[in-house]
């Protein structure tokens, strides 16, 4: 009888018109089981292919019937690099949202200012938001009305007045919500304003580019609470090397060969500013903040960062960290460095720190995986044989998955031995058949391979392989075992695989089904 119904059900879901597929969502249309997506580790900076960590997440397809899974996401890190940097414009969109009263007729007017911003009429935005300045009796409100005016004058690029405004903001209204975005939109304005050759932002950007002096950063209870003037200046030091890197290199450097606790924050916002500009002294600069800096993050981000500099000296850095610290987040960085640099010495590093029993095993984790991602026979070669040598799962693991993404007709065959070899442990053999049936394996030669099969757990995950192939051998295969299997659950399976496939004869086979 459940049988019976599971059929009626498929029947049921072929005759229903299938709803075209979100473009977006079409790739994980069927996600059940996600057994993997470890990662999307890293995006750290935006840069490079550290996002691309965890593409393994679409192991788990064949759970839909349960919908069991989604297991995984654990990790999205990242971002670290941005830390401080006001470098995400792309929300001023939302202007000013806070409750408003509907009986208040200033309200009523912050309203409509608001609603002029995000429609892009920064001129009517502006008129209002200066007129609920004058109105407004509350400092606070008044003050935050002068920012978001100041905001849409630098919108429709009247630099002069936007800088007037967000003056006026810092003099008159100290407490103001929005005083710290205006710090870092007056330093914005600023530096458009002095690349349009106007002496006042110039002189201003350099002097709010100077660090402040050591001696001025403690007191008896500590550090000096000084978040809004960092931020301030590493606004201005950033406009001071787009403008005239000379200049602004060697504040950097200063700021950088610190030491004292209360420049930490300072310094690793610093960090990110240089790796923005290459100069001469990029190097330099980074490969001495990796190397000393007593911040583990400051140091971090410098070997991140160093992913950007493609030279053999960054590389023999890189290689040296891998060598001698105990730090495994450096270590990771360092590998992700590596995986950047386009270099024979580089691709050596990451293999030697592969097959290092010693090294912990995430790190050697994201040696395999970034390895995948350079296709290379070198490569290929390296991890097959690497295969042999592991008995950690994990690794074996992230090896099958490396080398799917490579493809090519002999890593298919060597998926298809792991598959095929009882002395691997299961869940081994059932990954490396899923890849190899995702990296388009011969279905001349998986299609027969389920009367072969005497382990059923491989059956099922054959079954899975077979549903997700758009030929009618595959389709053939789970006619097959839903006609002929003995095990009912497995049989179940087939079917519920066939009634997903919105084909006719699928649906002939059900009604056959149907009425035995």
């Amino acid at each position: 009888m459940q049988t019976m119904q599971l059929v009626l059900a498929a029947v049921m879901a072929i005759q229903r018109p299938a709803a075209p597929p979100s473009p977006r969502l079409e790739a994980l249309q069927l996600a059940g089981q996600v057994d993997a997506l470890q990662g999307l580790q890293g995006l750290e900076g935006l840069t490079g292919l550290a996002g691309l960590e965890g593409l393994e997440g679409l192991q788990g397809l064949e759970g839909l019937a349960g919908l069991e899974g989604l297991q995984g996401f654990e990790s999205l890190e990242g971002f670290e690099a941005l830390e401080g940097f006001e470098a995400l414009e792309g929300f001023e969109g939302v202007a000013a949202f806070e409750p408003l009263d509907e009986q208040d007729p200033t309200d009523s007017l912050w309203r409509a200012a608001r609603q002029a911003f995000n429609r892009g009429d920064y001129t009517s935005a502006a008129n209002l938001y200066g007129d609920l300045n004058r109105r407004y009796s509350n400092p606070t409100r008044a003050g935050d009305a002068l920012y978001w005016a100041a905001f849409a004058l630098y919108k429709n690029d009247d630099l002069g007045r936007a800088r007037s405004l967000l003056v006026t903001q810092q003099r008159r209204y100290p407490k103001a919500a929005t005083l710290r975005d205006g710090d870092a939109l007056l330093a914005r304005i600023q530096t458009a304003l002095a690349k349009q050759g106007d002496e006042e932002a110039g002189r201003w950007i350099s002097e709010h580019a100077q660090p402040r002096p050591e001696t001025d950063t403690t007191h008896a209870k500590g550090c000096v609470s000084d978040d809004d003037d960092d931020d301030m200046r590493i606004a201005a030091l950033n406009g001071l090397l787009q403008m005239d890197a000379t200049k602004a290199v060697p504040i950097l450097r200063k700021v950088l060969a610190r030491r004292d606790a209360c420049s930490t924050v300072l310094r690793r916002k610093a960090v990110f500013i240089v790796s923005q500009k290459r100069t001469a002294e990029t190097e330099d600069i980074l490969l001495d903040a990796a190397q000393h800096d007593p911040d583990s993050e400051v140091r971090q981000q410098a070997v991140f960062w160093l992913s950007q500099v493609p030279t053999e000296r960054a590389v023999g850095m890189l290689d040296s960290i891998l060598k001698t610290s105990s730090d495994q987040e450096l270590q990771e960085k360092a590998i992700f460095a590596l995986s950047q640099q386009h270099s024979p010495k580089a691709a050596d590093i990451l293999r030697v720190y592969a097959e290092r029993s010693d090294a912990p095993s995430a790190v050697r984790e994201k040696a395999i995986f970034w390895l995948g991602q350079r296709h290379s026979a070198e490569n290929a070669a390296f991890l097959r044989g690497l295969y042999t040598k592991l008995s950690d799962d994990d690794l074996k693991e992230k090896v099958i998955f490396s080398l799917s993404q490579m493809g090519g007709a002999e890593n298919a065959r060597w998926l298809m031995d792991i598959a095929l070899n009882e002395r691997e442990p299961i869940e081994l053999r059932k990954k490396a058949l899923f890849w190899a049936g995702q990296t388009g394996a011969d279905l001349d030669q998986l299609a027969p391979l389920y009367d072969r099969m005497q382990n059923r757990e491989m059956k099922e995950q054959l079954i899975f392989v077979y549903s997700q192939r758009h030929e009618a051998a595959a389709l053939d295969a789970l006619i097959k075992i839903a006609k002929t299997e003995p095990d009912k659950e497995l049989r179940k399976k087939a079917i519920f695989w066939l009634g997903q496939s919105h084909d006719p004869r699928a649906a002939q086979v059900l009604l056959e089904i149907i009425n035995q």
